[in-house]
């Protein structure tokens, strides 16, 4: 049996109707990069230029928080999760070290065709 959770930016789904609404759920994902990693992002920053290194970061960070949000709707009972938003910061790790946060949210919510 399948057990996944449809994840959904907006309000309401056309054709599908609310069934109970659940709740607040929530994941978040945290990563940091390596020293080397940020040594070579801080050369790339001092002379300009994208960022690649930071954009996979931030890319598996957010997937991550994706992939918490769905485990914490899915033992709910929850088989959607309706008007997810994002929040990202940074924050310090100590001796230089950055770790890049994003957590999602929305209301989780069991719904049918």
């Amino acid at each position: 049996m399948e057990n996944n959770v449809l994840i959904l930016t907006i309000n309401d789904c056309p054709g599908m109707r609310v069934v109970r609404v659940i709740g607040p759920v929530y994941g978040t994902g945290v990563r940091s990069r390596n020293i080397v990693g940020n040594l070579l992002g801080g050369i790339r920053a001092v002379l300009g230029g994208k960022q690649g290194g930071y954009l996979k970061m931030i890319a598996q960070t957010r997937d991550d928080a994706l992939e918490q949000l769905t485990e914490h709707a899915r033992p709910l009972g929850a088989n959607v999760v309706m008007g997810i938003r994002f929040d990202s910061g940074e924050f310090d790790a100590g001796q230089g070290q950055a770790l890049n946060e994003v957590t999602a949210y929305g209301t989780a919510v069991v719904g049918s065709v």
